[in-house]
């Protein structure tokens, strides 16, 4: 019987590997904030707050491709379940996570567990998670792959207060460029040691990239949609 369907892609995701293309807009020179937009970057992540549970979708580099998940983030709650992608039919299927780990839905014969066929929406996926018992879960503790590092990237993105204007005026995070998302401005900034963001007028945050050690990026795009009813408790019952 084959191994569960993304075990083996999550457990280990070291090699080198392709990193996700990307291309800088604008063309900016890198420099200082201004006041301005260091009182919009010290909102950004109260308002990734007050936005949760919302839409995000996260991209990682795996040997050979690339993995996709689309999944609600509850940054209340420091949870998330979604829906992961290899490209490879046999490799995809619910995956869930938070502060301590990530587990995904292992498939078996009795029916127990959900199919591996792609859900026709980001909400059918959250029902179908919050369904299953928890037994059906494989979990594991977080590794060194680089998708464990954006899943955990997605939950570290929000706040319950604002940040400090004055202290990010005085970091070294700088404004690096613009570019249109979906026909939106945003203005890129960059905090050190390897992560840029792109921030709307509103502060509201729409991207984050994050460059690793091996010249391999992983990505994570906000949407502020609302998926209804949020993450549900299943992947976390006792029982």
């Amino acid at each position: 019987m084959r191994s569960p369907w993304t075990w083996a892609a999550l457990a280990v995701v070291t090699a080198v590997c392709g990193a996700l293309p990307y291309v800088m807009a604008g063309g900016d020179a890198p420099r200082p904030l201004t006041a301005g937009e260091a009182r919009r970057l010290a909102l950004t992540r109260f308002r990734t707050y007050r936005d949760s549970p919302a839409a995000v979708t996260v991209r990682a580099p795996l040997p050979g491709g690339t993995a996709v998940v689309r999944a609600v983030v509850d940054e209340h709650r420091h949870r998330a379940v979604g829906w992961f992608d290899t490209g490879d039919a046999a490799e995809r299927g619910l995956l869930a996570w938070d502060t301590r780990g990530l587990a995904v839905a292992r498939p078996r014969t009795d029916g127990s567990a959900a199919p591996l066929t792609r859900p026709a929406s980001l909400a059918q996926a959250v029902a179908e998670a919050g369904r299953l018992r928890r037994g059906v879960w494989i979990r594991r503790n977080y590794g060194p792959a680089s998708l464990d590092t954006a899943l955990r990237l997605a939950l570290s993105l929000a706040a319950d207060r604002p940040d400090s204007a004055r202290l990010f005026a005085r970091s070294a995070r700088r404004h690096v460029g613009q570019d249109r998302i979906g026909g939106r401005r945003y203005d890129i900034f960059s905090a050190p040691p390897s992560l840029r963001f792109w921030v709307d007028g509103a502060g509201r945050l729409r991207r984050v990239r994050e460059d690793l050690d091996d010249d391999r990026t992983i990505m994570v795009d906000l949407t502020a949609t609302r998926v209804r009813p949020g993450v549900p408790d299943g992947p976390w019952a006792k029982g």
